[in-house]
């Protein structure tokens, strides 16, 4: 006879409940809501980086001298209307244009008008474009402007124009421009009364490059 029988369950002991399965949506949520926020680290630390970067400074902006309607002389618009001359390039400017040196010394042209000069002037009996040359100094030294040149041509073809001296037009000045003031002289070109183009060059003394001033006479 065995005695190693297996004694029946305890009455009143119902058996043990199966363990609860692993709650794997909290975990998900728990990795998810650690994704973001590492996400939202790195993205502030990628803002931060170029917000404190050297940003792009803007170009500085480039100041047009304003032009000036002068009396006598044909606009800009005008003047596009006619055929292009070769003296016509980036060297030369309007007859309204206000030339500025690097030294701050201005040279303008203003007051255009025709005439013809008298039976005393030279040369005699000839048109001419009678007009204003103004020199302001604005720099902190003497201009010298005994040294001031002026020359001019006329015509698409670019013929040279003799200086009219006649009553009121006296030549090239014999003083000197102060710091601070300016000199204005009255000047007459030879220009035939068929042709409009008159070009004007103008040195306001020895040491200074000739301002070209391009443009038509009415």
């Amino acid at each position: 006879m065995s005695y190693n029988a297996t004694p029946p369950p305890m009455p009143g002991f119902p058996p043990a409940p199966p363990a609860p399965p692993k709650n794997t949506k909290t975990h998900t949520i728990i990795i998810a809501s650690a994704a973001a926020v590492v996400a939202a680290v790195i993205a502030a630390t990628v803002t931060a980086g170029v917000t404190n970067s050297d940003e792009a400074k803007p170009a500085p902006t480039v100041t047009v001298t304003e032009t000036e309607t002068v009396e006598g002389a044909d606009t800009a618009a005008d003047a596009e209307s006619e055929p292009a001359d070769e003296e016509s390039s980036s060297d030369s400017y309007s007859l309204t244009d206000t030339v500025t040196y690097e030294n701050d010394v201005e040279v303008s042209l203003s007051k255009f008008s025709r005439s013809v000069s008298s039976e005393y002037a030279s040369p005699e009996n000839t048109p001419y474009a009678k007009f204003t040359i103004k020199v302001v100094n604005g720099s902190t030294e003497t201009v010298d402007a005994t040294g001031m040149t002026v020359n001019c041509a006329y015509g698409d073809d670019g013929r040279e124009s003799e200086a009219v001296f006649d009553e009121g037009l006296d030549g090239l000045p014999d003083t000197r421009i102060l710091a601070g003031r300016s000199l204005s002289i009255t000047w007459g070109c030879e220009i035939p009364k068929k042709e409009k183009y008159l070009q004007v060059e103008v040195s306001p003394d020895f040491e200074s490059e000739a301002a070209i001033f391009v443009g038509n006479v009415k």
